[in-house]
């Protein structure tokens, strides 16, 4: 493969995520149904809200969908409306977001960590097992896979585990909308499940907006009430809720988009089939799972079981701060989902673990690093990529 010339690290930038790509091809029906919000003044709980949690009841075979107001409180209501709460221990990863953890302490329950699967980033559920069986207090009432980068956790794993120990199983499917495990959609897989929307997800808002999903209507009816200030009639408080309602304008944007989702999910997957196919032609990587622990570069992998959505296309590499250097010198966008594992967060510093306890998830952190991918990503960006990737690792 050819090294990268002046020309080519003077063009133009390639963002990790590029929305007015997206934008150039909705926007004027995504600004039509806004304004139709508007002409009605229905802009708390309109029709547009009802229209998106049946749609998506309907497309993805759930009891119930409840929209609120972000994915973190889409997590709390995915764990109050099971009734996760104080007393209760949940295990879940420290590589994700913070989100994962503060909503555990929101709905009163304590964290647990177990650590990850270092082919995946998954929870491990022979990790979760473990910890499960160390706990002196027999206290743990749920587990909290993520669905971490858009491929969902080993489920028929967790359906074992829970079945064992008689536990609920809370997905957090922020990162994976449209993703399933042996035919089943994230979100249908649990008791209850949590998406995000934030902009930057595979189906976004145009702001923060969130979604529960329950197994059950009586569970969905109990997050509904919850996200409205605990009321089933106005003004009659039978629960001690919050404010978390989707705002009618980002239900509208939703809709338009939800149209399209599957579309674009499609499209991600041939974007990471490509990048692996330029990566392992360039003799530059092997798949995780194969790979050496000093490998130089590290491919993810889709489990056979699962249906992957690509929310992020996470490499693993030795030098994974050099390299993003690297790229950013010569305007190829990157990320680090994520640099600092949960269990070593600072506000974390009062559940009691140290450095050095989940060895593969502190790992994953000092190597990981996500490469642009979105549906419209371009063949010779993408080949960029790859040839700049290349050139530093010469």
């Amino acid at each position: 493969m050819a090294t990268m010339t002046d020309a080519q690290a003077l063009a133009a930038p390639i963002p990790m995520l590029d929305l007015g790509r997206q934008y150039d091809a909705l926007g004027a029906e995504i600004e039509a149904a806004v304004l139709e919000v508007c002409r009605a003044g229905r802009f708390v709980l309109g029709r547009e809200v009802g229209e998106f949690e049946r749609a998506v009841e309907r497309r993805y075979g759930v009891g119930a969908a409840v929209s609120c107001a972000s994915g973190t409180d889409a997590l709390w209501l995915a764990m109050a409306a099971v009734g996760v709460g104080p007393g209760h221990a949940v295990v879940t990863t420290p590589f994700s977001f913070f989100a994962t953890a503060s909503s555990i302490l929101r709905a009163g329950a304590t964290p647990v960590f177990a650590d990850i699967d270092p082919v995946s980033f998954n929870l491990s559920a022979a990790a979760v097992d473990s910890t499960i069986a160390e706990r002196i207090q027999k206290d743990v009432r749920a587990v909290l896979p993520v669905h971490l980068y858009g491929q969902c956790a080993d489920w028929d794993s967790f359906a074992g585990l829970a079945a064992q120990h008689d536990l609920l199983l809370v997905e957090d499917a922020a990162q994976a909308f449209g993703a399933e495990w042996n035919g089943v959609p994230a979100g249908a897989l649990g008791d209850s499940a949590a998406f995000s929307f934030y902009p930057t997800k595979n189906l976004s808002a145009w702001g923060d907006a969130g979604l529960t999903t329950t197994r059950t209507a009586e569970a969905g009816e109990l997050a509904n009430a919850l996200r409205a200030h605990g009321m089933r009639r106005r003004y009659y408080h039978d629960e001690v809720g919050w404010n978390s309602r989707l705002d009618t304008m980002q239900a509208a944007v939703l809709l338009v988009k939800l149209g399209h989702i599957e579309r674009w999910n499609k499209k991600r997957q041939g974007v990471a089939a490509r990048y692996t196919e330029l990566f392992m032609d360039a003799g530059l990587a092997v798949e995780s799972g194969t790979a050496p622990r000093d490998s130089r570069l590290v491919l993810p992998v889709a489990d056979a079981r699962a249906t992957h959505v690509w929310h992020q296309y996470v490499v693993r590499a030795q030098r994974r701060d050099e390299l993003r250097a690297y790229l950013t010198a010569r305007g190829i966008g990157s990320e680090v989902y994520y640099p600092v594992p949960l269990h070593m967060q600072e506000a974390l510093r009062g559940l009691g673990y140290r450095k050095g306890q989940f060895p593969e998830s502190e790992r994953a952190a000092r190597e990981v690093l996500a490469l642009p991918i979105y549906p419209e990503l371009r063949d010779e960006e993408q080949v960029r990529v790859v040839e700049t990737i290349a050139d530093f690792l010469r």
